[in-house]
């Protein structure tokens, strides 16, 4: 690493947590991008300490109602991914339970914490 390298690393430390908000109800995005690329993130170390899929929208009721997604989900589990989805969100789908059978922590989005 080059001198000037190292100090645009010390202006920007990287962040050490991703998190990944997926809100289409398109099969193919699920699993071309966004599956595909969270999955690896915490597989092959790319840099993040923690890693956290967000299920909003549209995705809650895909993924309700999708085996394979399912199974790639639970692989994300294994892997040490963070699931979160909407509550609202689910609960407009009428999925909230099914999300949490999944091991998915469903809650309201946007409250503060602190």
């Amino acid at each position: 690493m080059s001198k000037k390298e190292r100090e645009r690393e010390k202006k920007s430390p990287k962040p050490d947590e991703l998190i990944v908000l997926w809100t289409s109800g398109d099969r193919e995005v699920a699993l071309k991008m966004v599956f595909m690329y969270t999955l690896n993130s915490k597989r092959f170390n790319w840099g993040w300490k923690d890693v956290t899929l967000v299920v909003w929208g549209p995705s809650s009721k895909l993924l309700a109602a999708d085996a394979e997604l399912q199974e790639y989900v639970s692989k994300m589990r294994e892997a040490g991914v963070k699931l979160l989805a909407c509550k609202k969100c689910s609960d407009m789908y009428e999925v909230a339970e099914d999300l949490e059978r999944l091991g998915i922590e469903v809650k309201h989005m946007g409250e503060t914490t602190h």
